[in-house]
């Protein structure tokens, strides 16, 4: 996309999503077996794309092997074959909204909504009170989910936070009380990073995030060093920092946080090296590195995107020349249409080793394969070549017991196995890792 062609899109720029889909342009260029699938499949889990997407980032002749195509738009074997034909029959008799959500919400307590003790175990409490829309897993760090960023420009068909999009009860995690937040930093000292998540906070106005911001750089808060903004909006719509009506005002208020002396570092979630080629993605990267924030990257790898090391050396030295740093390669999480997008640990690594050895060592930053597991963020260090018997060797990057941070244990080695709950300790002095 160039910069003039960005200029023109409006604000509220045109998404494509279950209920219009079918009126869209690219419609009529699918096959009536992508067509279903699509139909079907958005019936449980969430769809949502848009222009800049569709026109700028999918390569209509790939489709639907394109990267970006199977990133954003749901595929048949995101269902289990008896649950699509379940939904898809629904679907062919014209069933009402009522039951086809129904039979979609039986189908969606199979798909593990809430991993690694999300609603469990990492919402704190404040004199007694539970702080939803807070998450606090890690000692040093809190993510907050401000209740207007809950959604996304587009979302990812692999997102693990795929029930912030079809449920608005209680499983959804959103929060309007800043004050509580501001307290809550207040009583827990060791706290010294906050991350704004979601959804994605930058489908927001300026003008409702600085709600949030500002009274964090107001209320005087010395232990807290860095504000975190997790998004995807580079990839999706990049015109957010560039052209939308109120992007110099939100790169202003960046600077504003820089000025405080917080650290303001901007997550961007980028899976494949084709969502930094267009012009007006790189004047979004340019924008935001002028206003003083720093740039990281990270993404799980995904089966039918970037199972490819080539797509990953191409990312990391893309982001690297752009002046980003590549943080995280994740391990696709347990949760909605994991078994499509997973990968086996040893595979994972595999292509993890085969991409940093194409890259300079300023690309050598990213750490992984790492899974977000319940006990913390675990790293597959690899197979351990010449023991007597096969072992994996792993270590906890963050942990919710800080002791356990970068000590090495080990696994028996399973080359099946694509999620940490699927090996077992290697020997006893390994056990306690698995606890």
């Amino acid at each position: 996309m160039n910069l003039s062609l960005a200029s023109r899109q409006p604000r509220r720029y045109r998404p494509f999503q279950r209920g219009n889909v079918q009126s869209a342009p690219f419609w009529g260029r699918l096959s009536p077996e992508v067509r279903e699938a699509v139909s079907v499949v958005s019936t449980v889990l969430p769809f949502r794309t848009n222009e800049y997407v569709v026109r700028e980032l999918i390569d209509w002749d790939t489709v639907p092997d394109d990267p970006i195509f199977q990133l954003t738009f749901p595929q048949r074997g995101m269902l289990a074959e008896s649950d699509y034909e379940r939904m898809a029959a629904l679907v062919r008799s014209g069933a009402s909204k009522a039951e086809l959500e129904h039979a979609a919400g039986q189908v969606r307590r199979k798909l593990n909504p809430h991993p690694a003790g999300q609603a469990t175990h990492n919402v704190p409490s404040l004199d007694g009170r539970r702080l939803e829309g807070i998450q606090h897993k890690y000692r040093e760090t809190v993510l907050f989910f401000p209740a207007q960023g809950q959604t996304c420009h587009a979302y990812c068909s692999f997102c693990f936070r795929w029930p912030q999009f079809v449920d608005s009860g209680e499983s959804r995690f959103e929060n309007r009380e800043i004050d509580v937040l501001i307290e809550y930093l207040r009583r827990n000292p060791q706290v010294t990073d906050v991350i704004l998540t979601g959804g994605d906070p930058m489908v927001m106005r300026t003008s409702v995030l600085r709600q949030y911001v500002e009274p964090l750089l107001e209320a005087d808060l010395p232990s807290l060093r860095t504000l975190r903004i997790g998004t995807k909006a580079l990839s999706f719509w990049p015109a957010r920092f560039v052209t939308d009506d109120d992007s110099e005002d939100l790169l202003r208020l960046f600077e504003r946080v820089v000025r405080s002396g917080i650290h303001l570092a901007m997550m961007l979630h980028v899976s494949h090296p084709r969502e930094l080629m267009t012009a007006i993605a790189s004047e979004a990267v340019r924008r935001l590195r002028n206003s003083g924030a720093t740039l990281f990257t990270q993404s799980p790898l995904i089966r039918h995107v970037n199972d490819d090391p080539a797509a990953w050396t191409r990312l990391w030295s893309d982001t690297v020349r752009l002046g980003i740093t590549p943080y995280y390669m994740f391990v696709e999480r347990n949760t909605g249409a994991k078994r499509y997008f997973e990968l086996p640990l040893v595979e994972a690594h595999r292509i993890h080793q085969e991409a940093a050895r194409q890259v300079s060592g300023l690309a050598r930053t990213v750490r992984g394969p790492v899974m977000s597991a319940f006990a913390g963020k675990v790293e597959v260090l690899g197979p351990l070549e010449g023991a007597p018997e096969e072992a994996l060797s792993l270590q906890f990057l963050q942990a919710r017991d800080p002791e356990r941070v970068y000590r090495p244990f080990r696994a028996r080695l399973d080359l099946e196995a694509t999620w940490f709950d699927e090996l077992e300790p290697f020997a006893a002095e390994d056990e306690p890792f698995f606890e």
